[in-house]
């Protein structure tokens, strides 16, 4: 009896033992135990499955329009971590656009370049910047964690460079909208103003944000002159059209933007939209458009460029030199004059 129980309080030691070492070596727990953590809360993700060869192919359309996958998804994943919304419409996908010869988007006027899927969208907006109203937009943007190509005019650049750098801040793309906002297509405009027209703008944009913006054209009331197109094309600008136009500037009320995009958008089923940052309707719109984008199941796809334009040294000269006086202060009027009495 005594040798059988003896046996017995063996045999349970040695299980005891044989359970303790599996515990502090082979268990998932162990590491976490030995570092004096609780091991975090996880789900095992399934393996992802390869992508079909036919579906990496229709990944890009067209050579100038390269779909990176890296950066898409460095970018989801930044705006994932920095993004305090959990259900902001965010940015689908990240395309980088090889500018050389001058590519044109839109199927308004160019037809070639069909790189969006269904129900995916690219949100523009020209003539900024603006006091109060490009903020507005900035805030809405950031506030759905998403991005736009903003094609600021010129003059506009050098009236308020501080708005410029902000929208360059909160990570859109940047292009140019000509010096002045010319018609490029009126007979009154020369060969050599529309050029004019064209690099000042871009030289100024570069000016105000102390960088040079990528290679995006729009021309002004989408009046593409033939010459000018094809100038475009010999300095790798890529020129931008539209899919749909918002006519925010008719508009008489908010209501009435979102109502014009999506009708024309939902006929579409995607698109690139125009929209004017410089207007205060549509700033006032945008939060409504955003969320009934996002309940109509609509990406946001964000355009960059893969190269910086490359300005001519000329018009950048000629910009500083027709600057005034010099101020030794860059900072913003609401940092230097505030009304303390009204």
């Amino acid at each position: 009896m005594r040798s059988a129980a003896g046996l017995i309080v063996a045999s349970l030691v040695a299980a005891v033992v044989i359970a303790a070492v599996w515990f502090w070596t082979a268990s998932p727990h162990a590491g976490a135990l030995h570092a004096g953590l609780s091991a975090p809360a996880t789900v095992a993700a399934a393996q992802a499955e390869a992508l079909p060869a036919t579906a990496a192919k229709a990944a890009a359309t067209h050579d100038d329009v390269e779909v990176t996958a890296s950066i898409a998804d460095q970018a989801a994943q930044q705006s994932k971590a920095a993004c305090a919304n959990p259900d902001a419409l965010g940015v689908s996908r990240v395309v980088e656009i090889d500018t050389t010869g001058g590519p044109g988007f839109g199927f308004e006027h160019f037809k070639q370049l069909d790189f969006l899927a269904d129900k995916e969208v690219v949100l523009t907006f020209d003539d900024g910047p603006w006091p109060a109203n490009t903020p507005s937009v900035l805030k809405t943007l950031a506030d759905e964690c998403t991005k736009a190509v903003f094609f600021p005019i010129g003059k506009h650049a050098g009236y308020h460079p501080e708005i410029l750098r902000q929208v360059a801040a909160a990570g859109h793309t940047i292009g140019a909208h000509t010096w002045s906002h010319a018609n490029l297509n009126a007979k009154k405009i020369t060969e050599q103003q529309a050029k004019d027209e064209i690099e000042k703008g871009f030289s100024a944009v570069k000016l105000a944000l102390g960088a040079a913006p990528s290679p995006f054209f729009r021309f002004p009331e989408l009046q593409h002159r033939p010459s000018a197109v094809a100038y475009l094309g010999t300095r790798n600008v890529a020129i931008f059209s539209c899919d749909l136009d918002s006519f925010d500037f008719r508009a008489n009320n908010p209501d009435q933007i979102v109502q014009t995009v999506m009708t024309k958008l939902d006929k579409l089923g995607k698109g690139i939209i125009l929209m004017h940052d410089f207007q205060k309707h549509t700033a006032e719109a945008l939060p409504t458009l955003l969320r009934r984008l996002k309940a109509g199941g609509y990406k946001v796809v964000q355009m960059k460029a893969k190269a910086p334009v490359q300005t001519l040294a000329e018009y950048d000269a000629d910009l500083i030199k027709d600057m005034k006086l010099p101020v030794a202060s860059t900072r913003p009027v609401s940092s230097v004059v505030q009304t303390v009495s009204q």
